[in-house]
């Protein structure tokens, strides 16, 4: 995750909550004819013209936020941010990680996928940093370590239906401990938060796999522009 995407999502966040505030009752109004939680999220989405991570973030306001004092200091994050930044949230729609999905590598379907990124990287899929060798004894080793449950390599993908785009993959390494998380983003997808909706997604994956065992982000997806 780089900081511009980080700072893009608080961005959204503090974007959305300011929306709620000025429209508070509507707000109210939207979440007390909601069937359940995500229909409210949705509907506050629709309403706010925010992304999921905004509606949501409206969803879990607490009351202490209804205040002055907070709706200042919101209202003095959102120009702090919108100074920093140079982009917009619709320039990278991808980092709100709506319609990411992250699935098992496979050495049939995606040896393309990990030999662009070898091309790309120049460097060893384990995270070693040592150069690349030959890719499918490469793929048969990170296989062996999945097995062995010492590692998990995924593929991020724009959504889960036939044909959908192979966005970039990540990469989780068990290490003194440790899991070594890396994200490579493809270039032609690069710029985009695809970065940062990988990290998101990773989190859950990555403590299933690897339950209690510390997490360590090691290299970011993409330099930012």
């Amino acid at each position: 995750m780089t900081d511009h995407d980080r700072a893009a999502a608080r961005r959204e966040i503090a974007d959305a909550l300011q929306k709620a505030l000025d429209r508070r009752h509507e707000v109210l109004d939207v979440i007390v004819e909601a069937e359940d939680r995500a229909a409210a999220v949705a509907s506050i989405g629709a309403l706010l013209d925010t992304s999921a991570l905004g509606g949501e973030a409206v969803m879990t306001m607490a009351f202490d936020q209804l205040t002055k004092d907070s709706r200042r200091r919101i209202a003095t994050e959102l120009d702090d941010l919108n100074k920093q930044l140079t982009f917009t949230l619709g320039e990278r729609p991808a980092s709100s990680g709506e319609g990411l999905v992250l699935r098992a590598f496979s050495s049939d379907l995606d040896r393309d996928l990990f030999a662009a990124r070898t091309t790309d990287v120049g460097a060893k899929g384990d995270g070693s940093g040592a150069p690349a060798g030959d890719l499918d004894e490469e793929i048969g080793a990170a296989l062996g370590r999945v097995s062995n449950e010492e590692a998990v390599w995924f593929v991020a993908e724009e959504g889960s239906h036939p044909g959908a785009a192979k966005v970039g993959m990540v990469f989780g390494e068990l290490v003194g401990g440790e899991v070594n998380v890396r994200i490579w983003i493809h270039p032609d997808y690069r710029h985009r938060g695809y970065g940062t909706a990988a990290l998101r997604r990773c989190r859950s994956e990555m403590a299933a796999h690897f339950p209690a065992v510390p997490m360590v982000v090691r290299a970011p997806g993409a330099t930012p522009k």
